[in-house]
């Protein structure tokens, strides 16, 4: 029977032609739209790794004082932050703060201490920070400690926290990265003093990215960091964003502050993120929503033309049964055709390289889209399946 139906479609490809290019096209658009949704889906399931509701984020504008008188001021504006009833804990840190679409991307060397094997790791996210930075994102540490008061003194080796993507990215079979060393491109050697569960400042929208923070001491007389974040507490608002941005006037000419709460920027970056998904899911639902009404229209006009047909079958025996299987039949062939030529196309997105991500993802969008697509051409092969079951032998070869 399935041989018999492919090649009766084989040998009408030219009629059919039209509707297996849309076929086509509507699987490629459909597995493009699979694949994004369930990638961002993947995402979204992995730990952000910090709390952003009631965290502020204060962007300094810093005057043209010299560097001392700087690091001075910006001391002076911690305290005074500390001292604030309303503000729970403020950190220091570099410009790559959670939402704002800035990160530090670096590729570093890790040799294991044991096998003495290099292995390269690149694509991670830096962060420079203030010690307060844990209490204050509420950073959750699954492994050895945070910074302390003794990792100020500068060493050999610089200490670090890294999360745990970082670690099985050190060790992809499993294994602690405590106390292993690092080796960052033209830096100083770091040393591992602690791991968190994650810190992913892209969002949980983005590919989550290894990532490792060092610390900001007071002290440190190198690094001057241009943004605060702050843990206030609930209710704050407008009243304490005015006393803020005046604390930071007062503290000389030509400092200035602005502030954006961590809510109002995870809202501004999930609607960025989700624009171009959205767009291309619509244009998706017009392309299978117009394949469907063409596919409808394609089978009712080939029902009305093949009544005779339909009526010497049952003439000859043939059980309604079986003239509804053998256009459904006849539908889900064609759309086989479409489908084979889109998976020539799609196969080719994993070689090469495309939205880099892994074969699962692509995988199970191939699945996905191969579904939609027979279900939808089945349900639309449905109707006129009956309707050409319902057929009178005797109405058709008097119609004849």
């Amino acid at each position: 029977m399935m041989r018999h139906l492919f090649t009766l479609m084989w040998n009408r490809r030219r009629a059919n032609g039209l509707l297996v290019a849309e076929i086509f096209l509507a699987f490629v658009v459909l597995f493009a739209v699979s694949s994004i949704g369930i990638n961002l889906w993947a995402n979204y399931r992995q730990p952000l790794g910090f709390e952003y509701a009631r965290a502020w984020q204060l962007n300094l504008t810093i005057g043209k004082q010299l560097k001392a008188d700087q690091l001075a001021i910006l001391r002076q504006l911690l305290a005074q932050l500390r001292t604030n009833p309303q503000i729970e804990g403020a950190a220091l840190t570099a410009s790559n703060t959670p939402f704002s679409f800035n990160d530090s991307r670096r590729s570093l060397e890790f040799t294991d201490l044991q096998d003495s094997v290099k292995r390269p790791i690149s694509n991670i996210n830096v962060y420079a920070v203030g010690p307060e930075l844990r209490e204050v994102m509420g950073l959750e540490l699954v492994a050895g400690r945070w910074f302390g008061p003794a990792d100020a003194v500068h060493s050999a080796q610089l200490p670090v926290v890294i999360d745990e993507l970082m670690q099985r990215a050190m060790y992809p079979d499993g294994g602690s990265a405590l106390g292993q060393q690092l080796q960052p491109r033209d830096e100083m050697p770091q040393r591992v003093i602690g791991i968190v569960r994650a810190f992913r400042t892209d969002g949980e929208l983005q590919k989550p990215l290894p990532s490792v923070i060092q610390a900001i001491f007071p002290e440190d007389t190198v690094f001057v960091a241009q943004s605060i974040l702050l843990r206030v507490k609930p209710g704050s608002g407008a009243v304490l964003e005015k006393q803020i941005a005046d604390q930071v006037r007062r503290l000389g000419p030509g400092w200035s502050g602005s502030i954006r709460t961590l809510s109002e920027m995870h809202a501004s970056q999930v609607k960025q993120l989700l624009t171009r998904p959205l767009l291309l899911g619509t244009m998706s639902l017009f392309l299978l929503l117009n394949m469907a009404l063409g596919l409808f229209g394609v089978l009712w006009q080939a029902i009305n033309q093949r009544r005779a047909e339909m009526g010497v079958r049952r003439a000859l025996g043939a059980t309604a049964g079986a003239i509804s299987r053998q256009i459904v039949g006849e539908v889900m062939v064609v759309t086989t055709f479409g489908m084979v030529l889109g998976l020539l196309v799609t196969v080719q997105f994993p070689l090469l390289g495309f939205m880099s991500t892994g074969w699962s993802v692509y995988l199970t969008g191939m699945a996905l889209a191969i579904l939609l697509i027979y279900a939808l051409t089945a349900l639309c092969a449905l109707y006129p399946s009956r309707q050409a079951a319902g057929i009178h032998p005797a109405v058709a070869l008097r119609e004849e």
